[in-house]
This record gives C-alpha cells, structure tokens and sequence, in this order.
C-alpha cells in the first residue's frame, strides 16, 4: 500500500474525551500503515475548519482527520457549532480534492455517551485511507 501522510485536527475542549480518539487514531494509523504526520490541536471544535484549511494546504499532507466532542449543555450551542463545522469541513474536503474525515462526536450527548464513542478516531483514520486509496489520491 502507498504510504499516505494524514493532517489531525484536534479539538482541545472535552480533551478527556478527544486525547482518547487521538491515541485511537494513532493506533489505527500504524495499524494500516500511513502516517500521521501533522497534528494541529485548536480550542473547539467551532476552530477545526481553520485548521484542517491550513493542513489541506499542504503539498506533503494527502488527507486530514477531524476528532472531536460536541456535549450537550443548557442551550442548543451544541448544535450551531457543530452544524456550522460540519458544513464547512466538508465543503474544504471538497474544494481542495483531498479527504477528510468527520470523526466529532455530538450533538445532543453526554459526556459519558463521549467516552463510549471514542473509537470515532479510528473510523476517522478509517475513513480517510479507504478515500484515498479508492479515489487514487
């Protein structure tokens, strides 16, 4: 298999929840081969688009990994930021040719539904690979 080089954007806020999906993905990285050879950690989820921007900008990144935690609080944040990432994460997947996972976990979870999902980091790197190799990136 080629050896493919995958971005990381980590959202720093649940890190109890998204340190876990990054030692999954790490773990699945060796696993299948590639490496990931950028890891850029960012506030929140609401500043991932930003970095995976910056990491698709890249000539020596092939793909980039999402991993975060949308928990659920007393108002319906959870879903603007989340709906808001979403939509522009894909579009930057789009725009530049290249996969990207979405391994964000939420909304409307608790954080204990979070730390049951943590084998998103996994499916991220999963994801990314099975893309590349079918596209022929």
């Amino acid at each position: 298999m080629k050896e493919y080089s995958i971005g990381a954007a980590v959202a720093e806020f649940n890190y109890e929840v998204t340190s876990l999906m990054l030692e999954r993905a790490k773990a699945e990285a060796d696993f299948l081969g590639v490496k990931i050879t950028r890891i850029v950690k960012v506030p929140g989820v609401f500043e991932v688009p930003m970095a995976v921007k910056k990491l698709l900008e890249r000539d020596d990144i092939d793909g980039v990994i999402t991993l975060g935690a949308v928990i659920t609080g007393e108002t319906k944040h959870d879903e603007v930021v989340i709906a808001q990432a979403s939509r522009k994460i894909m579009d930057l997947g789009l725009e530049y040719g290249k996969p990207v996972s979405f391994g964000i976990n939420g909304p409307g979870m608790t954080e204990l539904q979070a730390m049951d999902r943590i084998e998103k980091g996994r499916d991220a790197v999963d994801t990314v690979v099975k893309m590349l190799q079918r596209l022929d990136f």
